[in-house]
C-alpha cells in the first residue's frame, strides 16, 4: 500500500484512478483481514461512491482535497448515516446512526474514501480488543499476540497493509498503546484540538479522535483535516489550525526532551528500556538537549484514570436502556426488568464492571472518598506537566513497558490489562497531545513504541520531533511479514 502522500500525488498526477487504488485496497482486505480481523464491516459500494466522485472531479479539472482518493478505515465508535455503528456491542448490534460525526465530515469533503468500520474493545473499554462482541484483532507481527486496545482494529488494518490511514479514539491510550504494539504511528491530539460530535462517548473528559498511518508524515496531513473547532462540540477549542503536513519537515530547532525518571521504574521490560534509550540518543546525536524532569504524581495516575472514567462510563452509558435506541430485552416483567435484562444482555463483562465500578464510586457516601480526590490528584498530576512543559519542548517515555502480550494472557486479571496503560493515561488526564512511533524490536520481533508527549496545541512541535527521528530511522519502514505475504 502506497503512502496517503503518494496516492494524492498519483491521483493529482492522473497515473492512477481513486477507483483503481480502492480495488487494490479491496483485494488487499479481501486477502488479509480473515487472519488479522481488523475490519467489523467493509461499506463497498459507498466507497466505490465516493472514489467514482473524487475521479469525476479529476476529469472536470476541479480542486481536490487533501485526501483525495486516499482509502481510509474508521474505528466503530464514530457514527455514520450509512451503515451501523456498533461500538463492538451487542447492545448496538443493528443501530443505525441518523447523522455523521464531525471527522466523516470532514474527510468526505477532503474526498478521502472511507472503506468500512474497524473493531475496538466494546464502547473502546479495553487494552487489548479482546473485549469486542464480534472477536479478537489479531497483532499483524504475530498473531497470536494482541494487536492492544481499544483502537486495535484501526491500528492492525494499517499494520498489515490494508489501509494507508485510520481514525482511532484514544480515552487513556487506545490509539497510542496498539500503535507500539503494531509498529505504526499514532497521535492523541491534545484536549478540544478534535470534534468528539458523533464520537459515542466513553470518558467525556478524556476521549479524542486521533489519527494512525506509517510515518508522522501521514498522520499530520490527516490531522489537517480533522482538526478545528466545531460548534456543536462545546469542548471544540476555536484555534488556529496550522498546516502540520507542509510544516513538518521543519526541524526543531534547540530541541529540550524532558526524560522522567518515573517512567523507567519497576515493570519496564529491559528490551523496551533499552529501544527507547537508544531512541533517546538518537535524539541527543543530532543536537537535542536531553534533561531529566520529575512528574512526582505520575504514580497515582492509574488509580486517578479509572476512578475518573468509570465514573464518566456509568453516566455516559445509562442512555442504553432499551428504551430510546439499541437492544431490547424480548420479554420484560416491568420497566425494572425491561432496563435490567436489557443492559444484562447487551453489555459485556468489561463494560458491566466499569459501569459497577463507576456507580460506586458516585454514590452517596463514596462520591468524595474516590471522585472527588480522584479529580483533585488529576489537577496535581495537570500541574506536574505544566511545570515540566516549562523546561522542555516535549517529553519521551516508552509507550508500553512491554511489547504486545498474548491473546488470553491478561483476559482474567483486570488489573494487569489495565496496568499496560500506565504510561499512557496521564495524557489523557492532563488534557496534552502525545505520539507513539516506531523505535525498535523485541528479541522476539516484536514491535516497541517510543512515546513524545508535548502541551496542548503543540501537535505541530510534536509531529516535527516525530519526524525527525523517522528520518533518521527505518523502523516505520517495516513490514510484518506473516500477514503481509498473504495477497
Amino acid at each position: 500500500m502506497l503512502s496517503a502522500f503518494e496516492i494524492t500525488e498519483e491521483i493529482r498526477g492522473k497515473r492512477r484512478s481513486a477507483v483503481e487504488v480502492l480495488g487494490v485496497c479491496l483485494d488487499v482486505v479481501a486477502s488479509r483481514n480473515d487472519a488479522v480481523h481488523a475490519f467489523l464491516r467493509i461499506d463497498e459500494d459507498y466507497a466505490k461512491r465516493q472514489a467514482g466522485v473524487v475521479d469525476d472531479k479529476v476529469a472536470r479539472g476541479e480542486v481536490l482535497g487533501a485526501l483525495a482518493g486516499v482509502p481510509v478505515a474508521v474505528k466503530d465508535n464514530m457514527c455514520t448515516e450509512w451503515g451501523t455503528t456498533t461500538c463492538a456491542s451487542n447492545i448496538l448490534k443493528d443501530y443505525r446512526s441518523p447523522y455523521s460525526a464531525h471527522v466523516i465530515e470532514r474527510l468526505e469533503a477532503a474526498d478521502a474514501v472511507i472503506v468500512g468500520k474497524t473493531n475496538l474493545d466494546e464502547f473502546a473499554m479495553g487494552s487489548s480488543t479482546e473485549n469486542s462482541c464480534a472477536g479478537v484483532t489479531r497483532n499483524p507481527w504475530n498473531p497470536d499476540r494482541v494487536a492492544g486496545g481499544s483502537s486495535g482494529g484501526s491500528v492492525a488494518a494499517v499494520a498489515a497493509g490494508m489501509v494507508p490511514l485510520a481514525l482511532g479514539s484514544d480515552t487513556g491510550g487506545s490509539i497510542r498503546q496498539p500503535a507500539a504494539f503494531c509498529n505504526v504511528t499514532g497521535l492523541k491530539p491534545g484536549y478540544g484540538c478534535v470534534s468528539r460530535y458523533g464520537l459515542v462517548a466513553f470518558g467525556s473528559s478524556l476521549d479524542q479522535i486521533g489519527p494512525i498511518a506509517r510515518d508522522a508524515r501521514d498522520v499530520a496531513l490527516l490531522l489537517g483535516v480533522i482538526a478545528g473547532h466545531d460548534a456543536r462540540d462545546s469542548t471544540s477549542v476555536n484555534h488556529a489550525v496550522p498546516d502540520y503536513a507542509d510544516t513538518i519537515s521543519a526541524p526543531p530547532v534547540n530541541l529540550k526532551i524532558g526524560i522522567p525518571a518515573e517512567y523507567f521504574g519497576d515493570g519496564l521490560d529491559a528490551e523496551v528500556r533499552g529501544a527507547v534509550e537508544d531512541a533517546i540518543k538518537m535524539y541527543e546525536r543530532n543536537e537535542a538537549e536531553i534533561i531529566e524532569i520529575h512528574l512526582p504524581h505520575l504514580k497515582y495516575a492509574i488509580a486517578c484514570y479509572y476512578v475518573i472514567c468509570t465514573a464518566e462510563v456509568s453516566s455516559n452509558l445509562a442512555r442504553f436502556d432499551g428504551v430510546h435506541y439499541g437492544h431490547r430485552t424480548a420479554s420484560p416483567d416491568g420497566i425494572v426488568d425491561l432496563y435490567a435484562a436489557t443492559r444484562a444482555e447487551g453489555f459485556g463483562a468489561e463494560v458491566k464492571r466499569r459501569i459497577m465500578l463507576g456507580t460506586f464510586a458516585l454514590s452517596s457516601g463514596y462520591h468524595d472518598a474516590y471522585y472527588l480526590k480522584a479529580l483533585k490528584v488529576r489537577t496535581l498530576l495537570k500541574q506536574d506537566f505544566e511545570r515540566a512543559f516549562e523546561q522542555v519542548d516535549v517529553i519521551a517515555s516508552p509507550t508500553s513497558p512491554t511489547p504486545a502480550f498474548a491473546v488470553g494472557e491478561r483476559s482474567d486479571d483486570p488489573l494487569a490489562m489495565y496496568l499496560a496503560d500506565v504510561y499512557t493515561v496521564s495524557a489523557n488526564l492532563a488534557g496534552i497531545c502525545a505520539i507513539s512511533i516506531p523505535c525498535g524490536f523485541s528479541s522476539d520481533g516484536l514491535p516497541i513504541g517510543l512515546q513524545l508527549q508535548a502541551p496542548a496545541f503543540a501537535e505541530q512541535r510534536l509531529l516535527q520531533t516525530a519526524h525527525a527521528y523517522q528520518n533518521c530511522t527505518d523502523w516505520h519502514r517495516k513490514e510484518p511479514t506473516a500477514v503481509n505475504s498473504k495477497q
